[in-house]
């Protein structure tokens, strides 16, 4: 029967969409290649046949040693064709299946004989087959025919042999580095795609090069280049020279005149890069960034999507640090949050709501809300983020983003989408003090229905400590009483132990619930066996040790006659591996996640120096700190150095990795100059007997200083070794050395090496806890800087300690912030810190340093750090 006809408007998104290799099997298709043997070849046929492996080797199918060869050899036997598409389909086929050096012989003459052909397809296509599958020995033959390629008329075999030296680059770098003429000449190819893989190529052999690149740069900025691609590339090239090279006395910044004019480019992919690239400068101007925010702005109109999301990404960047400089867009993105792209409208409502003014939140509002159901949970996320940072930027208008913030967390959601939200409320209701009620009572309202335990459990947590604060804590009780009885047990502990926090506080408030917690506070015949002060310590007091090492140790701990001692609980706080930190500027979750790092690298370092008998009697580690890189990358050795801290003594761990397959280095120690640090005297050293290739090894030196004091200094370092050849295929080491330095960088040893940083659950009853009788208060002048979030930033960075309640994040355009710390000095002497900034029109920052300790000497020790800082 004949099928209807279906008109080419209808709708069928809803139809399974056909694929003709659906249901193929591995079997079918090797029984298949058996045409390839036929003596007379069918092209349609073969080509069909071989697609069919080219689908199952690309869908992760696997063939067996002995199914690849016989398909490889069955192929092989194609060369005889004269059919073009099928040769090319015999070049794909070979490279995927990857031959093994003894089956590689058998293609490689038909291959070099495609090389030299008339017909330009095959030289193209046989110079990447041979290139990805010959080794060094065979590519050493046909270099004269690659050099020869790389400046041949026809692009398409220019550009094969250009990309084919690419990826030779990884493995055979010597051969290639020799076709820098070559390469040079094909920079200046008419050919676009020739001038683009010639100009990647001919950097990245120069790369380690920093002079030979910027001489390559500072060649082609001058206009020889025509092709958009390489254009884009030089852009790149240049900008990653101006990040190296230091701005004129002058303040002229080297190569801006060459970006500048790429933005009159008559391709859109130069402007965009030349765009982009002036946007990510440090320390770019409002004078450098005015005509690139001018072209993106022309983007935010085009027609073409890829145009106005790469444009609203960009601006979106930049909103972070220069608002003011996006705001002349302001109109043209308002336009774009109906745009049909979410992700589009997504980046233009988190801009605007950067840039925009307190006269347009409400508006806004009222636009993000129609599309907030549209979007996945990772846009809303973002578009939570930027609603908080809006209202910390306009305190006055929390009303309106609360309410809002509130709405969407009552609609569906994940758990990453509900637990930003939650975290947005909490942070504004400790930074915005009006804000605290309504808060509240969202959070109130939102765990009723809240099907996360760890988000009950934690705002359960946030509400014994700010409810109580409140004007009528009575209206929070039914909220809390209610999770008692109709929760799991983990939300159920949360909520009587929040009852208990409530009718600690509240003096009129009778909560029955708290007498569970108290059962083990009170004796049989109603007599209070503990004081106040120590339930009020149980419930309130800082803990003082960071939960992630309470879970590690207890994880560790085998059952015994001796208690778990929480003495032995690390206290200090590790810093997460350089991946997983969040992007500069990001605010901190206000409830945080639940612990699920790596086990703490202290015990691992004290087990180490415990190990060497030179360190064994120098007491307890105090602090290690994390790796200081003494050499540049990809320098020939590569060093850094782990400072451990003790009462007397300060271990220097010098890492060391040697980079030279063709070197063995023996007694390798490392020659510390300490004529800079007085305080400081040498012990002891323990070198290294050998450093293989890639095997890294450690040295360590100890140095003795007066006991409990921070003592600080500079110590320049020089590695000294005996340097033996080796021979990389046999692995033969010669037996006569040669003696040798390199020369490392500089250590410095500074006041925030001894504080070690340790949070508190509750920074205002630890504060009221030590007490003011070891106070010291002080104000100073920090001088010009460039914002109030870089002036904590310093000082945070000078003293080492940990920031307590996300108070390191400072609001936008805010004149005035405090930053709470909190750490433990050498000696396990706790410290807190409250510092009060405040900035002028002139940008000077004044800073007001607050210290609480429980030794006077510690307090006028962290003045000293900052009077001396």
């Amino acid at each position: 029967m004949a099928q209807p006809l279906v008109k080419k408007d209808d709708d069928r998104d809803d139809e399974a969409e056909y694929s003709p290799f659906l249901g193929i099997e591995k079997g079918a298709v090797l029984q298949e290649a058996r045409v390839f043997n036929d003596p007379q070849l069918d092209p349609r046929r073969c080509s069909q046949v071989i697609t069919k492996l080219l689908y199952l080797l690309n869908q992760g199918e696997t063939f067996t040693k002995i199914e690849a060869t016989e398909v490889f050899f069955a192929v092989t036997k194609l060369f005889q064709s004269r059919d073009i598409g099928l040769r090319r389909m015999v070049y794909l086929m070979i490279k995927e299946l990857s031959p093994s050096a003894d089956e590689v012989i058998i293609v490689t003459s038909s291959l070099m004989k495609d090389m030299t052909s008339k017909t330009d397809m095959y030289r193209a296509n046989a110079i990447r087959v041979l290139c990805r599958i010959t080794d060094g020995t065979l590519l050493t033959q046909i270099e004269r025919y690659l050099k020869q390629a790389i400046v041949d008329k026809n692009p398409v075999v220019a550009s094969a042999a250009l990309v084919s030296g690419i990826h030779l680059l990884e493995t055979t770098p010597e051969i290639v580095k020799r076709w820098s003429n070559e390469v040079q000449e094909a920079v200046q190819s008419r050919a676009a795609l020739v001038q683009f893989h010639a100009l990647a190529l001919l950097h990245q052999i120069r790369q380690n090069d920093r002079l030979a690149v910027s001489k390559l740069v500072t060649s082609l900025t001058r206009g020889t280049v025509r092709s958009p691609l390489a254009q884009c590339l030089l852009i790149r090239y240049t900008t990653q020279v101006i990040r190296e090279a230091a701005t004129t006395q002058t303040g002229d910044r080297p190569f801006y005149d060459f970006l500048e004019s790429c933005l009159r480019h008559k391709a859109e992919m130069v402007i965009f890069e030349a765009a982009r690239a002036i946007t990510e400068l440090n320390g770019v101007t409002n004078r450098e960034l005015t005509p690139a925010i001018t072209v993106l702005q022309l983007f935010l109109s085009s027609s073409k999507p890829v145009l106005r999301f790469a444009a609203v990404r960009t601006l979106n960047k930049v909103a972070m640090t220069h608002p003011m400089a996006v705001t002349n867009c302001n109109i043209d993105m308002e336009s774009l949050i109906s745009d049909q792209n979410r992700s589009i409208a997504t980046l233009a409502i988190t801009t605007l709501l950067k840039t925009g003014n307190e006269s347009s939140v409400d508006r806004l509002m009222k636009q993000i809300t129609n599309f907030m159901s549209d979007i996945a949970d990772e846009f809303k996320i973002v578009v939570v983020e930027a609603i908080r940072s809006l209202c910390l930027k306009f305190p006055l208008k929390y009303r309106s983003l609360m309410n809002f913030l509130s709405n969407i967390l009552r609609e569906e959601g994940g758990f990453e989408y509900k637990k930003a939200i939650v975290d947005s409320i909490v942070i504004l209701i400790r930074d915005i003090p009006d804000a605290k009620e309504n808060g509240l009572l969202h959070l109130c309202e939102f765990i009723e229905d809240c099907e996360f335990t760890y988000l009950s459990t934690q705002i359960l947590h946030f509400l014994g400590t700010e409810g109580p604060k409140t004007s009528d804590p009575s209206k929070y009780i039914r909220y809390i009483y209610n999770r008692v009885h109709l929760e799991n047990a983990t939300v159920r502990a949360a909520a009587v132990s929040t009852l208990a926090k409530f009718g600690a506080m509240v003096d009129a408030l009778k909560v029955r619930d708290r007498a569970t917690l108290y059962l083990n506070t009170v004796g049989s015949d109603g007599e209070v066996i503990e004081t106040d002060k120590v339930v009020k310590d149980f419930l309130f007091g800082s803990l003082d040790i960071p939960l992630a090492n309470i879970e590690t140790s207890l994880k560790n701990y085998e059952p015994a006659e001796q208690p778990f001692d929480i003495n032995s609980v690390p206290k200090e706080v590790k810093t997460q591996p350089l991946a997983e930190k969040k992007a500069p500027g990001k605010k901190p979750a206000g409830l945080g996640a639940p612990p699920s790092g790596p086990p703490s690298t202290v015990d691992a370092y004290e087990k180490l120096l415990s190990s060497i008998p030179e360190f064994s009697d120098f007491g307890k580690l105090f602090k290690s700190s994390a790796p200081v890189e003494l050499t540049e990358a990809e320098t020939e050795y590569a060093v850094n150095v782990v400072k451990h801290i003790f009462d007397r003594h300060v271990v220097f761990q010098y890492n060391c990795t040697n980079t030279i397959p063709e070197q063995l280095l023996e007694n390798v120690t490392v020659i510390v100059d300490a004529s800079e640090a007085e305080e400081f005297a040498e012990v002891a050293s323990k070198p290294l007997r050998s450093l293989p290739y890639d095997s890294p090894g450690q040295i360590f030196g100890a140095f003795e200083k007066p006991e409990g004091v921070p003592a600080v200094g500079k110590f320049s370092n020089m590695l000294r070794f005996i340097v033996k050849e080796v021979d990389p295929t046999t692995g033969d080491v010669e037996d006569d050395g040669v003696e040798d330095e390199y020369q490392l960088e500089d250590l410095e040893v500074v006041a925030a090496d001894y504080v070690m940083k340790v949070g508190v659950s509750n920074f205002r009853n630890a504060w009221e806890s030590i007490g003011p009788d070891f106070e010291r208060v002080d104000e100073y002048g920090l001088g010009p800087r460039e914002s109030l979030a870089e002036a904590v930033s310093a000082v945070i960075s000078l003293l080492g300690m940990q920031p307590c309640e996300g108070t390191e994040v400072v609001a936008n355009n805010s004149r005035s912030h405090t930053c709470l710390l909190s750490g433990v000095f050498i000696g396990n002497v706790k410290v807190l810190v409250r510092l009060q900034f405040g900035i002028d029109g002139p940008k000077e920052v004044a800073m007001k340093l607050a210290v609480r300790s429980e030794d006077d000497n510690v307090s006028d020790m962290i003045h000293e750090i900052v009077a001396s800082g």
